[in-house]
């Protein structure tokens, strides 16, 4: 092979507008926020709690290397740790489905034909954009006071006064309900699932004969299980992370019975300045949280209608 064939085989260099402009260039640099965010506020954040999970650190001195002891501690010497465990699996299991629940009534009602339904979501919506805020949850905590708006009602009603922050029989029912009352992202979820159920399948229940609510378990439920398996898995996650309804309402109070997991981690850390002891909790939450998604995700397959499988 001569020169010249050589030459001609040999690629032209690029130049820097040419660099800069091709395809690959452009993509990562649209993709370098995210990055560089995943990278600073979620994976180097977690390899330094692992790191702390295994030292005795206080925020201001140097962090002293202890192995294992800080998890040995937690389930063999802090009873606040089971208790807030315990309180936090109580809330999920309660506060979840009732959630859920009451989402999925109140969508499928929003999405029978009518003129202002457009309106009626939206301001069904409202609670989940303000939800979980420190000013909601003033004004939560304000309603079930001792001269509250709800002791108002129960007083006009006949009943005694109930001491719903004071008591620790009662102190998690108004956290429960506040997160039912945020039940707007989930309502848009399942509205969007229930327009997607072909209305043929309706049309020949009717035909046999089903009523509406035969159609709804029949038809209804099993067409939108997918959609309850999403809404089920975000908000079991979001139920364990629950933080600013106790720390604003009751401050983990009375006698401990609101004191959730993620509210007990935040006073270790930054009250005890026990970041070492509190990071090992964090990551014995992460564990909690990716054994019950697991378990969701296990049983789901008995429940989850799927016209992939089903063929």
């Amino acid at each position: 092979m001569n020169a010249k064939n050589m030459k001609s085989k040999q690629k032209t260099p690029r130049t820097f507008k040419q660099i800069l402009c091709s395809d690959n260039v452009t993509g990562y640099a649209f993709a370098a926020p995210f990055i560089i965010g995943f990278l600073g506020f979620t994976v180097i954040p977690m390899i330094m709690s692992l790191y702390y999970s295994m030292t005795d650190y206080n925020l201001v001195d140097d962090p002293n290397w202890v192995g294992l002891f800080n998890y040995v501690k937690l389930f063999t010497q802090d009873d606040r740790f089971w208790n807030s465990i315990f309180v936090t699996l109580k809330y999920v299991v309660i506060a979840v489905p009732l959630k859920l629940t009451f989402a999925l009534m109140v969508a499928f009602f929003l999405t029978r034909k009518s003129r202002v339904v457009s309106v009626y979501r939206a301001i069904y919506y409202l609670p989940s954009l303000i939800g979980g805020s420190v000013a909601v949850a003033l004004v939560w905590k304000q309603m079930f006071s001792r001269k509250g708006l709800i002791n108002s009602l129960i007083l006009n009603m006949g009943f005694d006064r109930v001491n719903w922050l004071g008591d620790e029989r009662w102190a998690i029912i108004p956290l429960i309900l506040m997160t039912v009352w945020q039940f707007g992202s989930s309502m848009i979820i399942f509205a969007a699932g229930l327009k997607e159920i072909p209305s043929t399948y309706y049309e020949a229940a009717q035909i046999d004969g089903a009523g509406t609510v035969k159609s709804f378990f029949k038809i209804t439920l099993p067409c939108l299980s997918p959609i309850i398996l999403f809404n089920l898995v975000m908000q079991t996650i979001s139920g364990f992370m629950v933080f600013t309804q106790s720390f604003v309402i009751t401050q983990g109070g009375p006698n401990d019975s609101t004191n959730f997991l993620a509210l007990y981690i935040y006073n270790n850390g930054f009250g005890f300045k026990k970041m070492g002891y509190a990071s090992a909790m964090s990551w014995i939450l992460l564990i909690v949280i990716a054994t019950v998604t697991l378990i969701i995700f296990k049983v789901s397959k008995r429940f989850v209608f799927s016209e992939a499988s089903d063929n």
